[in-house]
């Protein structure tokens, strides 16, 4: 791999775990252990399962426009959340294209934390800092991806398996929650949130702290790493960017309409939004359930009758439902669950039908209501 790749706080950890790493936009992250992957998807699943995070972006929005400044770039209307609470939303282009999609974190009122995508990251901070300078808002932006790390914790285990190292008491937290207290001693940022349909947590500490939090939880918890994590999410029917979603996917077609608030006066791209929204779809994003003959991959052709109708996003063999999935667009009419459709995988048509997301229902805690 590349000399120059950027590594987490908890590089050599995973080193010393043996995983296989790879280049993963830019950083050198680890794709599994030697459990394998199908080991570690089951460790969340049944029970809980570790990720290094810390390659996703964190910046920090401070000052006394903070606020306007989130409201300004998301789509959601983040004047919502209160402080302890965060959102998914969305970052879009003029013509409704989706920048990225993101979490922002109410830390006060006058800061927020937004995790961004790890290829995103500079082009988000950009982002942010156009619209602040184009509005003259008094907001700093401090990007903290460098010094700190994400750990993800996940599995109906993850609350038991953290609260002995936690300060603070983990079972009032909603979905969509965070706190701030210690994890191991360590000054932490507490959230319940994730990308696997599980209950679980992510935290972030300061980098230094990384390798003792994480073998603390190694202790009764699975390393688990991008190939559990993209097995995992999908059966959840969650979008990872550059699959689902780019800058020429639109949020209604993708399924993610319910985080675009047009009751807001002004955000970037809304008119493009207000107006896609009364023209109708083009193409949707569905789930099929494959036949056995091969794993669908992203590219695979969709067909309708022997009609090329569409692409697959996301394809993967299920290891929860003990068969092959795949996510994709297709145009309205072939859309509707129970419709029989085919994918060619490597030039042979294999049987597909639609159904409903998510593959395997989600586990994890509710939202409080916005």
């Amino acid at each position: 791999m590349p000399s120059d790749l950027l590594k987490t706080p908890l590089n050599a950890a995973h080193r010393r775990l043996n995983a296989r790493m790879v280049d993963f936009a830019g950083w050198e992250m680890p794709v599994q252990y030697p459990t394998g992957i199908l080991a570690e998807h089951a460790a969340v699943r049944d029970g809980c399962g570790i990720f290094d995070l810390s390659h996703m972006g964190r910046v920090s929005v401070r000052g006394p426009d903070a606020l306007a400044l989130a409201q300004a770039c998301c789509t959601r209307d983040l004047s919502r959340i209160t402080p302890g609470e965060a959102a998914y939303s969305l970052l879009c282009q003029e013509d409704g294209g989706i920048v990225d999609d993101v979490i922002g974190y109410n830390l006060g009122p006058t800061e927020l934390l937004f995790v961004f995508n790890a290829s995103n990251r500079v082009a988000d901070t950009e982002f942010f800092a156009q619209q602040r300078d184009h509005l003259g808002l008094g907001a700093d932006l401090e990007d903290r991806t460098s010094e700190t790390a994400l750990i993800g914790v996940q599995g109906p285990s993850a609350q038991a398996l953290l609260q002995p190292l936690s300060s603070v008491e983990l079972e009032p937290l909603h979905g969509y929650a965070s706190t701030q207290g210690t994890v191991c001693g360590a000054p932490a940022l507490i959230a319940r949130t994730g990308y696997t349909g599980e209950d679980g947590f992510e935290i972030m500490v300061d980098g230094p702290a990384a390798e003792n939090v994480w073998s603390a939880l190694a202790q009764d918890a699975t390393p688990c790493g991008l190939g559990a994590r993209d097995t995992l999410r999908t059966e959840a029917g969650f979008a990872l960017y550059g699959h689902e979603i780019d800058r020429s996917t639109k949020p209604y077609e993708a399924r993610l309409g319910w985080v675009v608030s047009l009751s807001k006066p002004s955000f970037v791209g809304r008119d493009a939004l207000a107006r896609l929204k009364t023209e109708g779809l083009q193409r949707r994003l569905v789930g099929l359930l494959v036949a056995a003959g091969g794993v669908p991959r992203a590219g695979s052709t969709i067909l309708d009758r022997d009609t090329p109708v569409g692409q697959v996003t996301s394809g993967t063999f299920s290891p929860t439902l003990r068969r092959n999935i795949a996510l994709g667009y297709v145009p309205p009419r072939s859309s509707e669950p129970g419709q029989h459709l085919a994918i060619d995988v490597r030039g042979k048509p294999t049987d597909a039908e639609v159904v409903t997301l998510p593959f395997v229902p989600h586990r994890s805690r509710p939202r409080a209501k916005m």
